[in-house]
């Protein structure tokens, strides 16, 4: 598989902006490399889907929506829900299934969800959450809402009924909804170019009349203009748009993935476009970035994911009397 490039995308930006993004990016990579190292610690179990390598989509895109847009993710979130706020120790307990995380414990890594920040998953099974988000999109049309509700999802998804069915449907009835497909070229093991006739996967929602576009997802500023164009045409209620970001994840599908269908090589060579390391690296060129805002950065993230681990280790189980708590219905029979 050949290395994605798009054409170069670098808009003037303010040293205060430059510095939220990294720090929210970091503070995606440095969350995500503990969970890795509290899987293998026992610590949390089930799956564990890391988004290393992809942290410029969510960041991006976070920083081009509202606080009153819905957002729909894959069961890869953990990097939604930190860029859309959060808070890392909520985040942290529900992956350790403790009764303090956002979910309460019961979802833990592929599900989480929190309604207060109107961040609705986190949806375990490929393509779950597009026709979920065609159902936000049309209550808030239905109630003459003037916010968008963006989708995540993957590159796999894009091959399942939902997908197309969901794209319909939007299309039809010009919904409020931004599709944005985070294609990392693989599905699970599956390469693009052998699941695919059509590896442009932008285009595909063409054949339903929706405007679409590929964006590098490897450039925060790239993804953040581009969804700032499409989520401006949403609202004017131009109808749906999907946004296609093509990138690259660093780690296997999930934690127990071997990664013998792609070669060293070739994850070597997406790694030299590291979104954290390329941003740096023209904050740098551009004087916005010195190496000791970049410590004083790393160190205060360090605090903040530390601070996430020991408030999961302290927090409570769930007791043993509240498991059948919401997950039956009563009966009067």
């Amino acid at each position: 598989m050949t290395l994605e490039r798009l054409p170069p995308h670098a808009p003037a930006i303010e040293r205060d902006h430059a510095h939220q993004l990294l720090r929210q990016m970091l503070l995606i990579r440095r969350f995500e490399e503990r969970t890795e190292e509290r899987y293998a610690a026992g610590k949390i179990r089930g799956f564990l889907h890391v988004y290393i390598g992809e942290e410029a989509i969510a960041v991006g895109a976070m920083r081009s929506l509202t606080d009153d847009d819905a957002i729909v993710a894959t069961y890869r979130e953990h990097g939604h829900a930190l860029a859309r706020g959060v808070p890392a120790g909520a985040l942290m307990a529900e992956m350790f299934g403790k009764a303090n995380g956002c979910s309460r414990g019961r979802g833990g890594s592929m599900h989480m969800f929190d309604a207060s920040r109107r961040f609705y998953g986190g949806h375990a099974i490929v393509a779950g959450g597009i026709p979920f988000a065609v159902g936000l999109a049309l209550a808030d049309k239905m109630q003459g809402q003037s916010r968008v509700t963006a989708c995540f999802f993957g590159d796999g998804a894009v091959a399942e009924g939902e997908f197309h069915e969901s794209m319909n449907l939007a299309a039809l009835w010009k919904l409020p909804v931004l599709f944005m497909c985070e294609n990392n070229q693989y599905a699970i093991s599956t390469p693009l170019a052998t699941s695919h006739s059509e590896p442009d996967l932008h285009l595909k929602a063409r054949a339903y009349r929706l405007p679409s576009e590929a964006v590098d997802g490897m450039d925060v500023c790239a993804v953040e203009t581009a969804v700032a164009r499409a989520a401006a045409s949403v609202r004017r209620g131009d109808g749906p748009y999907f946004l296609e970001f093509r990138t690259y994840r660093f780690r296997g599908h999930s934690m127990g993935d071997p990664q013998r269908y792609r070669a060293k090589e070739e994850v070597a060579q997406w790694e030299k476009r590291d979104p954290i390391v390329q941003f740096i690296d023209r904050l740098a060129r551009e004087g916005l970035v010195t190496d000791v805002e970049i410590a004083a950065m790393e160190r205060d993230v360090a605090n903040e994911v530390a601070w996430s681990v020991e408030e999961a280790e302290q927090g409570p189980w769930e007791p043993v009397e509240d498991l059948e708590k919401d997950v039956y219905t009563p009966t009067d029979g």
